[in-house]
C-alpha cells in the first residue's frame, strides 16, 4: 500500500504545467476560515492553488511540495509575496523548524502523506491551540447527471479496478470523518465546513482535467487512451460537447490541545 501511494502521488509531477492550468481552485470563502496573518505550514502545496489566496490574506507561509516541477511553478506564482517560502521536499522527511505554526494546512494532499506520520507530525508543528486544516474535494451527484451514469461504462471497459455499477453520491451521503484525528489524542473536537459548487467543461477541458488524476495517469497508455476516447465520444455525441461537474469541498478544522508540545 505504501509503495502504491508513493507511486501514485508522484504522478502529479509528470505534467505540472497541465496540472496548474486545468485543476480547479477552491471556493474563496473557504479561506476566510484561516485567520489573516497566520503563520501557516502548507503540506503538498502543488502549484499554489491554496497558497496564493492565503498569501493574499497576509499569511506567512512555508509550503512543502514533493514535486520539483510543481514547486518551481509555485515559486513563480508566489514571487510577489516575500512572506512565502516554497520548499521542495517530502513532508515526512522535512525537519520541523523551532518556531511553531498557527495553522497546518493540507489542500487535497493529506491522504497522500504516510498515515504513520501525518497526524503526529502536523500536531508537532503547531503551537498550543493551533489548527490542522484539511481540505478534501469530492465529485458528487449533480451537474450533468446522465453523463456521469453513461461514462461509467467507459470506466468499466478500460479500467479493471472500476467497481461495477458504481454511482455518485449526493453531498449529504458523504460523512464528516474525524476518526484518525480523534484517535490521535492530540486534538479537540473537529469542526467541518462544506462547500458545494459546479464547474462546466468542454470536451477538451474535461479530458485535460482527467489527465491530471493519479488513477487515470497510472493506467497503461492504451487503456488510458481508450478511456479518454470513449469519454470524448460520449460528451460530443450525446451532450453537445459540454458537461457540468458538481463538487463538494470539505474543510476539517482540528485544534490542538492547549498543552500541545513536541
Amino acid at each position: 500500500m505504501a509503495a502504491d501511494r508513493e507511486r501514485l502521488r508522484r504522478t502529479f509531477t509528470e505534467d505540472a504545467e497541465l496540472y496548474d492550468r486545468v485543476r480547479p481552485s477552491y471556493p474563496a470563502e473557504l479561506f476566510d476560515e484561516v485567520p489573516r496573518g497566520s503563520r501557516v505550514l502548507e503540506i503538498g502545496c502543488g502549484t499554489g492553488q491554496a497558497t496564493v489566496p492565503l498569501a493574499e490574506r497576509g499569511c506567512r507561509i512555508v509550503a512543502i511540495e514533493l514535486g520539483e516541477q510543481m514547486a518551481r511553478i509555485a515559486r513563480r506564482k508566489l514571487a510577489g509575496f516575500p512572506g512565502v517560502e516554497v520548499v521542495n521536499a517530502a513532508f515526512e522527511d522535512w525537519p520541523l523548524p523551532p518556531e511553531p505554526f498557527d495553522v497546518v494546512l493540507a489542500a487535497t494532499s493529506f491522504h497522500w502523506i504516510d498515515p504513520a506520520v501525518r497526524v503526529a507530525k502536523a500536531a508537532d508543528a503547531l503551537r498550543p491551540g493551533g489548527t490542522l486544516a484539511v481540505i478534501s474535494t469530492h465529485h458528487i451527484k449533480g451537474g450533468t447527471v446522465p453523463f456521469f451514469a453513461d461514462s461509467q461504462r467507459c470506466y468499466e471497459k478500460f479500467d479493471p479496478d472500476t467497481p461495477p455499477g458504481e454511482t455518485l453520491l449526493p453531498a449529504v451521503a458523504l460523512p464528516s470523518d474525524s476518526a484518525e484525528i480523534d484517535d490521535s489524542g492530540r486534538f479537540g473536537v473537529s469542526r467541518f465546513r462544506r462547500f458545494e459548487w459546479e464547474q462546466g467543461y468542454t470536451t477538451a477541458e474535461y479530458l485535460d482535467v482527467l489527465s491530471t488524476y493519479s488513477g487515470h495517469r497510472a493506467l497503461p497508455a492504451d487503456a488510458r487512451a481508450g478511456l479518454l476516447d470513449c469519454i470524448a465520444a460520449l460528451i460530443d455525441g450525446r451532450y453537445g460537447g459540454r458537461i457540468v461537474k458538481r463538487y463538494l469541498t470539505l474543510l476539517r478544522l482540528s485544534d490542538t490541545h492547549l498543552s500541545n508540545g513536541r
